[in-house]
């Protein structure tokens, strides 16, 4: 069976299709049928169109974003799509921030202040969309963006972009906190039936707070040089006063995205062998594992069969060998699948078959992780490193190391059965988590210490979190993503730094995009331009 029509290649995957600047004005006929603009809509039906579209087919296990952070690299683009960073047009997210926008505004309505629980998550998500395309392009429509009567609204500044942002979060926080302050058995009941991730008043506090710091942590770059955004100062705030700002404390928060048979874990996930015999597990995060021992590397990939033929066992980390992007695609496909019996000379490992294919629900998997503890963890690790925080960095660094050991269900002595890349046993493992906690010690020079949180941090966020490990990328150069060959598909051959803009703001939003680019790029939707976040 031919599936090429569910694989969308990197490239188009962020094509946007819809713009901040809105729609055409027409002299259309009203469907009778629809409820109008004005109409009453039930809170509840917002939040659930906002909750089910929060996180993008491209945010989720083996999808683009495990590509560009090089968690995975295809060999085939017919079934795996390319591993290219010639990222082209974004997609926007302006889908969220109208119903986050409607939200706010039946909240108001049918609730009569601006106080309650739908008003609170309005915010949040207000903000989150901000901040999903500003991470992206630079300089968005964002202060002007959703109003009906302006179809061409001005670009804030990132800085500004994130100002507003953050404003948001810390409201949303203190709506909710307030609701549970004053009804204390809020904390543990359910906000609303309609939320997908079935999250309490208190989680959707900790959540957005927990959200807060990462976005404040991606700031570290523009800590220094933009006092204005008190970007060390309210991180301190945060963690300073839990009572006011409480945050994650266990992998019992996270915010975790359950699969159905409907809405797969994965597209991969068929029990059909050629999804994993066209995708091998990248070089970028194997080559971290296996140096330090790491055990998630057996929950993850496969050994290299030709490693096997050559006499070395399946508990030895020098048999699992990553792939590179930059090698040319049709050069990683002739080499992972040399060797007759098939794929028996392959020098690449594969995905644990077992554990990623053979359910659609992501029964075998760990769970999909959007925003989580461990990289909560890990981002509080790098602030007290930075020094905006006390407490010690060692402390937040082995927590989220063991957090991310919770979400794989890891324990020190655990047997491991590891099958090649169908499925079949090969042998089994035992676990050694003293061994590698030895290995990545955290250590005592700052510098050093950092770059292990960094590095952490990126193989905790593993298929999944969406694009932050790939952020994490370009806002630290952690981990050294392979680039300068001929896969990477840049003109340069270099990954790129950004998206360009929707395709649709340069036909209707045509001079504030013009602006944007002069400021920002030298009049050029440029790639390999760094934007403001990073500079």
């Amino acid at each position: 069976m031919k599936i090429r029509s569910y694989i969308i290649p990197l490239a188009l995957a962020i094509t946007g299709m819809v713009s901040f600047t809105g729609c055409q004005k027409g002299d259309l006929v009203a469907n009778p049928n629809v409820s109008g603009a004005n109409a009453l809509v039930p809170p509840p039906l917002l939040l659930n169109a906002l909750t089910a579209t929060l996180i993008r087919q491209s945010e989720l296990p083996w999808g683009s974003s495990a590509l560009a952070s090089q968690y995975v690299v295809s060999n085939y683009a017919y079934y795996r799509s390319s591993n290219s960073y010639n990222f082209g047009n974004t997609t926007d997210s302006y889908d969220i921030l109208k119903y986050a926008i409607k939200l706010q505004q039946q909240a108001v309505a049918q609730q009569g202040n601006s106080t309650n629980k739908y008003y609170a998550l309005a915010q949040f998500f207000k903000a989150y969309a901000g901040i999903w395309l500003t991470q992206r392009v630079g300089d968005i429509p964002f202060s002007q963006a959703g109003d009906a009567t302006n179809l061409t609204p001005k670009y804030d500044t990132q800085h500004d972009v994130y100002q507003s942002a953050l404003t948001l979060l810390d409201n949303a926080n203190t709506l909710l906190g307030n609701l549970i302050t004053t009804t204390p058995a809020l904390s543990s009941t359910v906000l609303d039936t309609n939320d997908i991730f079935g999250f309490t008043y208190l989680q959707w506090q900790k959540l957005i707070n927990t959200y807060r710091l990462r976005v404040l942590i991606s700031l570290s770059k523009r800590a220094a040089d933009n006092a204005d955004l008190q970007i060390p100062q309210q991180f301190a705030t945060i963690i300073g006063n839990p009572t006011k700002y409480p945050i994650m404390t266990s992998n019992t928060d996270n915010m975790i995205l359950k699969s159905t048979t409907v809405s797969r874990y994965s597209i991969f996930s068929l029990n059909y062998n050629p999804y994993n015999n066209y995708a091998n597990i990248g070089n970028a995060y194997l080559s971290i594992t296996t140096a330090n021992l790491d055990p998630r590397t057996y929950l993850s990939a496969t050994p290299a069969p030709i490693q096997l033929v050559n006499g070395k066992t399946v508990s030895d980390f020098t048999a699992y060998v990553g792939s590179s992007p930059n090698t040319a695609q049709g050069t990683l496909l002739s080499n992972a699948s040399a060797g007759s019996p098939a794929y028996s000379q392959s020098p690449y490992s594969f995905a644990n078959y077992n554990r990623y294919y053979t359910s659609n629900v992501g029964a075998n998997a760990e769970p999909f992780v959007f925003i989580g503890y461990p990289e909560l963890c890990f981002n509080i690790a790098e602030a007290v490193n930075r020094g905006w925080v006390g407490g010690s960095a060692s402390t937040w660094y082995n927590n989220g190391i063991t957090a991310s050991f919770g979400v794989y269900g890891l324990t020190n002595g655990q047997s491991i059965t590891i099958g090649d890349l169908a499925g079949k046993t090969l042998g089994t493992v035992t676990v050694n988590i003293p061994q590698f906690l030895t290995k990545v010690a955290y250590s005592a020079d700052p510098a050093t210490g950092l770059k292990q949180i960094w590095t952490q941090k990126y193989t905790a966020l593993f298929n999944n979190s969406g694009w932050e490990g790939f952020y994490l990328y370009l806002r630290t150069g952690v981990p050294a993503l392979d680039q300068g060959g001929a896969g990477i598909g840049t003109p340069n051959s270099l990954i790129s730094r950004r998206w360009m803009y929707p395709a649709t703001e340069a036909v209707y939003n045509a001079a504030n995009y013009k602006a944007a680019i002069t400021s920002q790029y030298g009049g050029t939707d440029d790639m390999t331009k760094d934007m403001w976040l990073y500079k």
